[in-house]
């Protein structure tokens, strides 16, 4: 069949799809569950797409599903992943089909997500003897949680024998129905930790008795700083954020302990690198200095998202051919995704999907508790994918 005739099939079918979508949506909207218990989104998920005919692969988590669409021709596979998993925020969007549990809320898109990857693997069960090769759907769970969940399905054979995987990710900022993308880096690297430093308590009225381990968290959190000043490239993109701080007893005790939590991030693979071993080399420097001890443990490790050049040219004459509109440019963002991990093991990329609508209140940003999306483009994304996966696998001249 010709590209044209193809892609229109596509694209019907994914408008056919819309209103059947919508109720998947809104059934996991009232229904989010957090990072690593996402059980009953688990369970709902392999429902659909074993009515839709796929096969349920043996991922061997508590949550998560891959499962695969085999064409009637021979070929690679290709895949498509998406996110599970809500965040622990109380809704406010005052919506009728809102989150029915409390303090937890799809307040990311991963209800949109799922809907639309859902939505491709129902377009493409719908006209195998157009896919030469096989698809394989992956929802991962995990995606808001260090260390994220993209590891563990990796490690159970996600990617297995793919040659290229696509992702979306929802966004705010841009109108309904547009796409954005951006070749190279395009999240940030993460690098969380934990950090505990230990001093020796005392009486606040005789301080050289004691070593004061607030004192020295606040020379540490100044120190830090200057790994991104002074011992780094100032072109490439960093920030190191400490954003909890927990210690001391009373006003006139000098404290024993501090823990602190932070985050480093860069858009430089180098930096990336780079970052745990200066911020180790610093807090031992400052607490040698001071008398004091430390430990550093860290919690999570995520590599720069880098969309691959050739996954990004499917998707671009796709959504070319599908719609005939201007694609934008995704602004890099220090923001992370560990869709990278994906795509540090093969080619792949990550395509934003505009749901921003200023008349029904769509434009809220990520992890508000009034985040709202326009449901109207879950048909395009749905539409990309479906025909992204066949154009990776040859399946359109």
């Amino acid at each position: 069949m010709a590209q044209n005739q193809l892609t229109d099939r596509i694209k019907e079918a994914a408008a056919r799809l819309a209103e059947m979508q919508v109720g998947w949506r809104r059934h996991l909207h009232r229904h989010p569950e957090l990072s690593f218990h996402e059980t009953a989104t688990t369970a709902w998920l392999k429902e659909r797409l074993s009515e839709l005919g796929l096969e349920i692969l043996p991922i061997k988590l508590e949550t998560g599903v891959a499962a695969e669409l085999r064409g009637d021709q021979p070929g690679e596979t290709v895949a498509i992943r998406s996110d599970i998993d809500a965040l622990p925020i109380v809704e406010q969007t005052g919506l009728p089909f809102a989150s029915e549990v409390d303090g937890c809320m799809h307040a990311c898109g991963h209800d949109v997500h799922m809907a639309t990857v859902l939505g491709a693997a129902a377009v493409l069960s719908g006209m195998r003897d157009h896919v030469p090769g096989t698809v394989r759907f992956i929802f991962q769970p995990a995606e808001e949680k260090p260390p994220g969940g993209a590891r563990p399905m990796i490690e159970n054979g996600a990617l297995d024998g793919v040659s290229m995987i696509f992702g979306l990710h929802v966004e705010p900022h841009l109108n309904t129905g547009r796409i954005s993308l951006r070749d190279g880096a395009t999240m940030g690297s993460v690098f969380d930790f934990e950090l505990i430093i230990r001093g020796r308590s005392g009486h606040g009225a005789r301080p050289h008795l004691a070593v004061d381990a607030i004192v020295t968290a606040a020379e540490v959190i100044d120190s830090l700083q200057k790994i991104i000043t002074r011992e780094t490239d100032p072109v490439e993109p960093i920030a190191i954020t400490i954003g909890k701080i927990d210690g001391g007893t009373a006003s006139n005790v000098i404290a024993e302990e501090v823990r602190l939590e932070g985050t480093a991030r860069s858009l430089s693979p180098k930096a990336f690198k780079k970052l745990p071993s200066l911020i180790k080399r610093t807090v031992a420097g400052v607490c040698k200095a001071r008398g004091a001890t430390f430990e550093l443990n860290p919690s999570a490790d995520y590599p720069v998202l880098t969309n691959h050049a050739s996954a990004n040219k499917i998707l671009a004459r796709t959504y070319s051919s599908l719609y005939g509109k201007k694609i934008e440019v995704t602004p890099p963002t220090l923001a992370a995704e560990d869709f990278s991990f994906y795509l540090e093991r093969i080619p792949g990329a990550m395509f934003r999907l505009g749901i921003r609508n200023k008349k029904i209140g769509a434009g809220e940003p990520w992890h508000s508790p009034k985040f709202i999306v326009d449901e109207a483009a879950m048909p395009v994304g749905t539409a990309l994918l479906a025909a992204s996966a066949l154009d990776a696998l040859g399946g359109i001249e």
